[in-house]
This record gives C-alpha cells, structure tokens and sequence, in this order.
C-alpha cells in the first residue's frame, strides 16, 4: 500500500484496501516467510527447534501468547521481534487517540469525523516500528492506567458531562489498538488488575466506569512470566490463564557454542576494544562455562535462574579489565589473562540470588568457586586426568611441574605486569611448555601463554599446587610447602 497515494477515506477505498485484524496480519506474513524460506525470528539462538516453533504455532492460531520463564531468557527480545511480521504501514483515521482502522472504526472520534467529512476523511499512516507497546507490571499500575478513566480536565475545558463519553481518557491498552501489546511479569500485576483484562482477552471491549462503552479492539497480546513469581510475588488468576491461547516454555542456552553466540551478539563493545584485546576461544567457552556451573551449583537459588545477562556483561567487564592493564602498562595491545576473569566478579555478584549456604560463603567468594568450578570442568579435555590417590614414587604428568616448584618455592603472577613479563614468567617454567606441547600440540601460538596459566590454575583446582592472593597478583606454590609456611 502506498502511504503517498492514500490521503483520503475516499482515495483508500479506491486502492482497494482491505482491513485485517493484526492476529490475521501476523498470520498472513509469517505465512509468506515460511514460503520464502525467510528467517522470522533472527537473532534469536537456541531456540531453533524448541521455542520458535511453538510460538509459530501459536501465531498461526491467532493466539494471545505467555512466555514463561526464568529472567534472561529472551522473553522480551522475542515479543520484540514480532514487529517483523506486521506490515510496514498501516492506515488510520489522523488524529484518532487509539489508532482508528478508517473502514472500521470503534471510537466516537472516528465515526463523528467520518460521517462529517466521509471519503474526505483525512488519513495517518502507523509504521510497524510504532505499533508495538510495552508496560512492566509492578503493584502501582491501575486500571486507569491501563484502560483509562474519566478525566475531569477534559470535561471542564470541554463542558461536558461526566455521562459523556468523550471525557474518557484511554489508558495505555486502548491506545495500542491495532498494535502488539506486551505485559511483562504478568504475575506481579495485582489480581483486581487482571480481572479488567477479561474482558479484553475475550470479547475484545473494554470496561471503564458506568459507560456502555463496547469497543471491540483488535490487539494482539503478549504475557511475560517468570515461573518463581508464581509462588513468591504472586500469581496469574486462573480465569485469565484460561483466556490466554498459548503458554510457551523458554530455557537457557543448552550448549557453550550457543551461549557463546548470544554473548558475542549482546556484548556492548566498541571497535577501538575488539583491535586491543585478543581474546582466547579457551577463554570464551571458560567464561559462557561459569554461568553454566552457577545454574548447577549448591550456593545458587536454582529456582531465580541466572540470567544471560550474567554472561554478557561478564565479558564486557572481562575486556575492560585487560583493557585497563593495558592502558596502565602504555601497551596497544594485549591477550586476555585467566587472572583477569577476578575482573568479572562485579558482574556475578549482582546477577545470583543465593541460598543460605552461599549468604554464608559471601557473594565475592561464591563468585570465585563459580570460576574455579569452570576450569576444573574444563581441564580433563585439555590434560590428562587427576588422579585422586596416587602412589609416593609413582612418576604421573605433573610431577616434573610439581618438583620445579617444590625446587624453585613457586612464583609469583603480577596482575598488571605488561606482557612481556607476562610471558617470561611463564616461560620460566619450563614443564609447562613440554606439558602443552605433548598434549595440546593444535593450540593457537597466540593462546599459548594463556594456556600455560590454565595448566597452572586446573592444577590448582585437582589440588597438585596451591594459589594465594596477594596485593599485587597471584603467588602459586607447591602443595606441601604451602602447607608449611602456614605452620
């Protein structure tokens, strides 16, 4: 449809225009994607073969839809992209407050103006981008807010009865007529709120005061709702569950290489940081790890979820701290160090709601098991295993790096050392180099050194050498004489 042609009622109707509900619209273009082998949800990982198709469906069904989930499971981003499945420009009647369909018009506004001006009816035109409305359900939003109320103002500047039903003042739903409409975190609304969408979600009119007012608005409707809410904040009255078409199940990502993907993707950063940071894949895949190991660790409310949101802003603060070294040291360019992942525990603490036991081990600390939980998960695909009990004189991989420190009283890893000590500290140890080369002989030159802090840090999570903080850095030791220099 051309936005230039139509100005008129009059011009609209000789265009051949034909009105559609937006349940019809959305069915009609995914229709013609699927056809065309389009993508329809682009952007959107992990949800190939599990979410998408359900949520297909159930626009196929013309369905009113609830995404049910645990935070950062792209809820949002999902509702958001069904903008892409609207036409790019819809008619209206101009001036209309609720977006009036100029061949079906339900408001007052709208009819009066037609049947004073008839095919010289002035007409609007919505872009897609604009027909999509979002309200965050929190215990403050009124029915007023959402449906509209009598506005006094209105019927004084007007001198107009409170009878009359242009003193309306339409709330937020009314005013996305003909849009999608989405209610996050439906279970915190209060339950007399969800009641007044009854009405909506079936019949399709709204309810405000003692007006007769039936205004069959043509919406469509998207719920987020995050299971744990069902039992904590609140609930969603069953009438209204009843009401809605489709509930669909969201999940996290169910492997590194997706996780990876949707960091990648969300990471807020800038160009000038990609050209000073190389970032290892190993540390990559250690980082999108850490969220795994936090879904299943003891210390962690498995019920609250953790977000993607942990990994991606995770790895933002994970380059800005080897950024910093960077900059402190007059380098131009750096490698991501696994000592620089201490930089990322702002970005834990704030995203696990812990249990008992992990308020007792302190946020900061149950961030660092998380970390240390990856590499320990990650170690036996790189090295040979740990052996648990191991005889005295028993010769094993890791012997030779256990004697050199047992020999030399371990060493010490500076954080904001630049790389060239970096690297001479760790070639220093001389096993290592032999180690990797013997077992991980496909590693990138580039990642070599930070391959060599791994071997030391996997080492201390199978317990073979010990770690100590110190102001400045890292001070790795041998086991035994760690234990020593506590006596």
């Amino acid at each position: 449809m051309s936005k230039e042609r139509s100005r008129t009622l009059g011009q609209l109707k000789q265009s051949g225009y034909v009105s559609k509900s937006i349940k019809d619209e959305l069915r009609d273009n995914l229709r013609q994607k699927i056809k065309e082998g389009q993508p329809v949800f682009e952007g959107v990982h992990g949800f190939e073969y599990t979410v998408i198709p359900e949520l297909e469906r159930a626009i196929l069904s013309r369905h009113n839809i609830n995404l049910l989930g645990l935070r950062g499971q792209a809820k949002t981003k999902l509702a958001r992209k069904m903008i892409h499945l609207l036409d790019e420009y819809i008619p209206y009647v101009a001036g209309s407050e609720i977006n009036d369909d100029p061949l079906n018009p339900i408001s007052r506004f709208a009819k009066d103006l037609i049947a004073e001006k008839g095919d010289e009816t002035p007409i609007a035109w919505l872009h897609r981008d604009d027909r999509f409305s979002e309200k965050l359900a929190t215990p403050d939003v009124t029915v007023a807010d959402l449906i509209g109320d009598v506005d006094p103002i209105k019927a004084a500047n007007l001198k107009l009865s409170y009878a009359d039903d242009r003193v309306i003042h339409f709330g937020m739903i009314p005013r996305a007529n003909r849009c999608i409409f989405v209610i996050n975190e439906l279970p915190d609304l209060q339950a007399r709120i969800q009641v007044a969408l009854f009405n909506i979600l079936q019949e399709g009119d709204i309810q405000i005061r003692g007006f007769k007012l039936r205004m069959p608005l043509n919406m469509q409707f998207i719920f987020t709702a995050n299971p744990e809410d069902y039992t904590n904040r609140g609930s969603i009255v069953t009438p209204l569950k009843d009401r809605i078409g489709s509930q669909i199940l969201t999940h996290y990502p169910e492997t590194i290489a997706i996780a990876r993907t949707i960091t990648e993707q969300e990471a807020n950063l800038q160009q000038a940081q990609d050209d000073m940071i190389y970032v290892p894949d190993l540390a990559k895949d250690l980082l999108e790890q850490i969220s795994f190991e936090a879904r299943e660790s003891e210390y962690i409310d498995h019920k609250s979820g953790v977000s993607a949101r942990l990994s991606i802003t995770a790895y933002e603060n994970l380059i800005s701290t080897a950024e910093l070294r960077a900059l402190k040291s007059g380098q131009s360019q750096t490698t991501v160090r696994l000592s620089d992942f201490m930089g990322i525990i702002p970005a834990i603490t704030g995203k696990v709601e812990l249990v008992y036991e992990g308020e007792q081990e302190g946020a900061a600390q149950v961030a660092q098991h998380l970390i240390g939980d990856a590499i320990h998960t990650f170690f036996p695909a790189y090295f040979p295993k740990v052996e648990k009990l191991e005889k005295s004189n028993e010769k094993t991989p890791y012997s030779d790096i256990v004697d050199w420190f047992f020999s030399e009283s371990g060493f010490e890893l500076l954080d904001d050392c630049s790389d060239e000590t970096y690297k001479e500290t760790l070639d220093a140890i001389s096993p290592l180099s032999i180690l990797i080369k013997k077992y991980v002989p496909q590693v990138d030159p580039r990642d070599i050194h930070f391959m060599k802090e791994f071997l030391l840090w996997g080492l201390v999570e199978y317990d073979k050498l010990s770690k100590d903080r110190i102001d400045e850095g890292y001070q790795f030791k041998d086991k035994f004489g760690s234990y020593l220099s506590k006596l």
